[in-house]
């Protein structure tokens, strides 16, 4: 029989999906398949650009990163906040590209350590690719797959997402319903032990349409 499957949206630069990435893999103890994806942020998109940005906008930032510290430090994690802002697309292809060839757990613990450490710039494909070599891939055939089909499939991707309601990461999905945020993880797991009350909690709202398969992707 298979697994029900949560799909995990999630980007390399985000704080709260790098502290949540821990228990989101212990979801699998609930009888679940994680179908993880790339949801890259576009940070002018949403936080605007740095010239619209209030002194109110500043101080809700800097809470966010000390917020996102202490769950980073309750798990003994370094996490170092960014030096500038960071396109991602080169880590999200690459975990596509790792998933592929089956590398992806390396792949996602050592770009999500080495980001936060200050050790990964994410936007310099040299330096993915230097990851993808280190845990036993091509860095070759990586490089072909990024000026090959990568971006029209991380595009699908993301559109796919914000098809499903996902505006943010770390954002699961199960049975079509999405929670946001390492903070509802317990809400899913409650969701993932008893499917049957998504009717109660979400009445009208409620989807029954929902994926139960990973999509096809161009090459796999």
């Amino acid at each position: 029989m298979e697994k029900p499957i949560v799909r995990i949206y999630t980007d390399y630069k985000s704080p709260y999906a790098f502290v949540a990435n821990k228990r989101l893999f212990e979801l699998e103890d609930h009888g679940v398949a994680l179908e993880w994806l790339p949801y890259t942020l576009r940070i002018p998109e949403f936080m605007g650009t740095v010239e619209e940005r209030t002194p109110h906008f500043w101080r809700k930032v800097r809470y966010l990163y000390m917020d996102a510290r202490r769950f980073a430090n309750a798990q003994g994690l370094t996490m170092k906040g960014p030096r500038r802002i960071y396109d991602a697309f080169y880590s999200s292809a690459g975990m596509l590209f790792a998933q592929r060839h089956g590398l992806f757990r390396p792949y996602h613990d050592t770009v999500f350590r080495r980001f936060w450490n200050h050790e990964l710039e994410i936007d310099e494909l040299s330096e993915i690719s230097g990851v993808i070599s280190s845990i036993g891939g091509s860095a070759d055939d990586f490089e072909a797959y990024v000026h090959g089909s990568a971006r029209a499939e991380h595009d699908r991707i993301i559109d796919e997402a914000e098809a499903l309601g996902v505006f943010g990461v770390p954002s699961m999905v199960f049975n079509g319903e999405l929670f946001w945020g390492g903070d509802r993880i317990d809400m899913l797991i409650e969701r993932i032990k008893h499917p049957e009350t998504i009717a109660a909690a979400l009445g009208s709202r409620h989807r029954k349409e929902a994926p139960t398969h990973a999509p096809a992707r161009p090459g796999s």
